[in-house]
């Protein structure tokens, strides 16, 4: 069976985000791992409309061929990494809008998280858990917070330091959550290659 494909998803759309930085660092992490590949998919280069189709791609085929382009770049893979900021205790209506456009091809995978802000993004990730579970992904206990004074270490709205200067708080969630990820990861692509399989 081939690695699992992960996809690292930045969040947030606006022009003054602060996502990019977790996103690198992020993304410099994960080419230590051998037992999964990462590919950073940034909700800006998908142009997608708010959410207008007569019902979820679990019942309509949608129609709006952005919405489509999202579903089909979105099912390449077996497990996701959301980058996300935290707005009015969740997460980037953006992020949500992304969620609603696709349904099908969420399912039956891992949904980790990278979360930044003064809480590290705590509720909007616990959020993100809720709708990945209507979703039916496998939401993952652990998680990575960039919150309290890491953050400002490392924001603009503090020193702007770089993302070295939390490095090794960030490891050890860091490395349970990718763990958990591999774990769940291959569980779940193995189980969905035996469905089709079967099918």
């Amino acid at each position: 069976m081939t690695k699992p494909r992960i996809a690292v998803i930045i969040g947030s759309t606006r022009k003054a985000r602060f996502a990019d930085k977790p996103a690198a660092w992020l993304m410099e992490q994960v080419k230590k791992r051998h037992d999964m590949t990462f590919d950073l998919v940034d909700l800006r280069d998908f142009d997608l409309p708010l959410f207008d189709e007569v019902a979820s791609n679990a019942w309509v085929p949608s129609q709006d061929p952005r919405a489509v382009a999202w579903q089909k770049k979105i099912g390449e893979y077996d497990g996701y990494v959301f980058v996300t900021a935290e707005y009015g205790h969740s997460i980037p209506g953006a992020l949500k809008n992304a969620l609603d456009q696709a349904y099908l091809e969420w399912g039956r995978k891992p949904a980790a998280a990278m979360g930044y802000g003064g809480v590290g993004a705590a509720r909007a990730i616990e959020h993100l858990r809720a709708v990945a579970v209507e979703l039916q992904m496998v939401p993952l206990r652990n998680a990575v917070h960039l919150g309290g004074g890491e953050f400002f270490k490392v924001s603009p709205l503090g020193q702007n330091g770089d993302m070295s200067e939390v490095d090794a708080v960030l490891q050890p969630s860091l490395s349970a959550m990718l763990d958990e990820l591999a774990w769940w990861a291959s569980v779940t692509k193995a189980a969905r290659n035996e469905l089709a399989e079967a099918a």
